[in-house]
């Protein structure tokens, strides 16, 4: 199967509680990532509506298939490419940190909920999902899902990819002084987990945050395929399933993992 090519988006101009405008970002940003061969548009955590929303959290809350996904939908369809983009869900009562993996046809393939809530600003606001693995396929590649903070956690991605997960896409709006999870934590988890992992991030000062950027598009065998800068950026990368087939054979650690030890014992 053919590499197929992706875009992180890194944000550092996404506008606090002004959907429209970010919409009318992403609808440029998925031209630009189009016109340079991408099949999918990853954008960073809560890119609709910003991250730095304080109290407005709620107030800001929309369905899986509220306006903003349709809105997202229409501007996948125009430009002929999926794009994961991450927003504030609403479900009933409860609100979410979540992220919707749209098709090129704007239907809505897959979507999860932040499973490990960052800081008091998250834990305040939102709820915590309650299922870590969701997958879906796309241009031939079983794809999982995951939020920021998730992927700090062995447990998060392993399950992944015991499930089979190809490509992990994790919106992110990870925040100075912990650039050492771009630079070392995101291409140790695409080694030991033997899958590859897109890692979209903010950037620079919004509200009271500094984003630290420095997306990337991390490889199974432990390379770093892409990576931004501190400020926006549009990066564009192939997934080599071929380079993912061959490192699987060479890197025997999910075959030899030894699981009846992993339990504590009382």
């Amino acid at each position: 199967m053919a590499p197929v090519r992706i875009a992180l988006h890194q944000s550092a101009g996404a506008v606090p509680r002004d959907t429209r405008a970010n919409l009318r970002a992403l609808d440029a940003t998925a031209r630009t990532a189009a016109a340079g061969g991408a099949r999918l548009l990853l954008t960073p955590e809560l890119w609709l509506t910003g991250y730095a929303l304080g109290d407005d959290v709620a107030a800001r809350a929309e369905t899986a298939n509220g306006p903003g996904a349709r809105a997202v939908a229409a501007i996948a369809a125009e430009h002929g490419l999926a794009i994961a983009y991450g927003y504030p869900e609403r479900a009933g009562d409860a609100v979410y940190n979540s992220v919707q993996l749209i098709d090129p046809h704007g239907r809505a393939l897959a979507g999860y909920r932040k499973t490990h809530l960052f800081g008091d600003f998250e834990t305040e606001h939102f709820t915590p999902g309650d299922t870590l693995v969701a997958q879906t396929v796309f241009a031939g590649l079983r794809i999982g899902l995951l939020i920021c903070y998730d992927v700090e956690f062995p447990e998060t991605v392993r399950a992944h990819a015991l499930a089979g997960t190809e490509l992990l896409l994790a919106p992110t709006a990870l925040m100075r002084p912990y650039e050492i999870v771009p630079n070392t934590l995101i291409p140790a988890r695409a080694w030991e987990n033997q899958l590859y992992v897109a890692y979209a991030n903010r950037a620079g000062p919004e509200g009271g945050f500094h984003f630290a950027g420095l997306s990337c598009l991390a490889a199974p065998d432990g390379t770093v395929r892409a990576r931004a800068g501190l400020g926006d950026d549009l990066i564009l990368a192939d997934v080599d399933p071929g380079l993912l087939a061959a490192s699987r054979a060479q890197n025997p650690y999910l075959a030899d993992r030894r699981p009846e030890l992993y339990h504590p014992r009382g």
